[in-house]
């Protein structure tokens, strides 16, 4: 026979409880004159049959047909006039969850007209807090009969919600504001994401107290994994592959001679990336060759050289290393886009 509870109360702090149903599992046997109490932290939602019958707050309320009336019906239709009655209660955390943590997993692409490559990558973190505000609502649409749900279980969700709504106001703002600007207004935009988010968690039940960003910056992302992303035509993709190849000799001046060496001794990692987009861009393509994107699809040595802004002689060391594949036809040599773009990657 199943136990008669006359007294229901769940007494926990409910540090990282949403809900705890009472009893977790099956249903409980109660009957009118039973008391459930409720803490200051707490609201019970009183279910039967799936359907919410009422919300006790804090304090101790005795059930009763006056703050339960459809348990007239339940008990003289459903039950032949016993007086036990199954029901299940839900007991709901109402405090406020506050420090839980955000992140880009990935960085945001946005716009930056008249900077660098026209588009920024920004990663950023930082906290926000929430609370449950319609606490039958929530029940409803995201317990179901789960005996505890806990804050890991919707965490992952409120995350993306969150991304999603500062991915859209940072496409908004990028409009109007460049990146530099842009992560000086962190206030601002921790603004703008509540605001833009408080429907999506009213759906659930929620209220977003806070959201803050903690740092805005942007992304540091290697060529390939900008290539990668779709954000890099071929000739901006070879250019910063020439800068990575600086950036690696600087981390390595005693290593090796041939093209890496040359282009170290030769210039900054500024002028690579500006002076060798100029060129790519608006240089001229040989002779005759056909281009992709500023690129010659077939080089010789010198066009190679003057695409990456070192000197012929760089380029000729790297190919007689074998390290940059080239076809010689009589006396001259040849290189392809893709023997070009394969050196780079190595």
């Amino acid at each position: 026979m199943a136990r008669i509870f006359d007294v229901v109360e769940y007494a926990s702090e409910m540090k990282d409880e949403l809900v705890h149903r009472f009893p977790e599992e099956g249903i409980a046997d109660l009957r009118i004159g039973s008391q459930v109490i409720v803490r200051e932290s707490q609201k019970a939602v009183f279910f039967r049959d799936g359907k919410a019958l009422d919300i006790f707050s804090a304090g101790r309320h005795t059930i009763a047909t006056a703050n339960i009336p459809l348990l007239i019906d339940f008990i003289g239709k459903a039950f032949n006039n016993r007086t036990p009655f199954t029901a299940e209660v839900y007991y709901v955390s109402v405090k406020e969850f506050a420090d839980r943590k955000w992140g880009t997993p990935q960085p945001i692409i946005v716009r930056n007209p008249g900077m660098g490559l026209g588009v920024a990558l920004l990663q950023g973190f930082g906290t926000y807090s929430y609370q449950i505000k319609d606490a039958q609502q929530f029940v409803t649409q995201l317990v179901g009969a789960q005996g505890v749900y806990r804050t890991e279980d919707i965490e992952n969700r409120l995350r993306t919600m969150l991304l999603s709504k500062l991915q859209d106001l940072l496409g908004e703002t990028t409009g109007k504001k460049s990146v530099v600007e842009l992560i000086a207004l962190t206030e601002e935009l921790g603004a703008g994401v509540r605001a833009k988010a408080q429907d999506d968690f009213a759906a659930i039940g929620l209220t977003l107290k806070s959201f803050y960003i903690g740092n805005l910056k942007p992304s540091e992302k290697s060529a390939e994994e900008l290539r990668s992303m779709g954000m890099l035509d071929m000739a901006t993709y070879t250019q910063l592959q020439a800068a990575d190849a600086l950036r690696d000799a600087a981390k390595n001046p005693s290593g090796g001679a041939g093209l890496t060496a040359g282009i170290g001794a030769g210039m900054g990692l500024g002028n690579v990336i500006s002076d060798s987009l100029k060129n790519v861009s608006g240089g001229s393509g040989g002779a005759g060759t056909p281009k992709t994107n500023g690129i010659p699809d077939v080089m010789t040595p010198g066009e190679a050289a003057r695409i990456l802004q070192v000197s012929e002689e760089d380029v000729m060391a790297a190919i007689n290393e074998k390290t940059l594949k080239a076809k010689k036809i009589g006396s001259a040599y040849r290189i392809s886009k893709e023997s070009l773009e394969e050196f780079l990657k190595s």
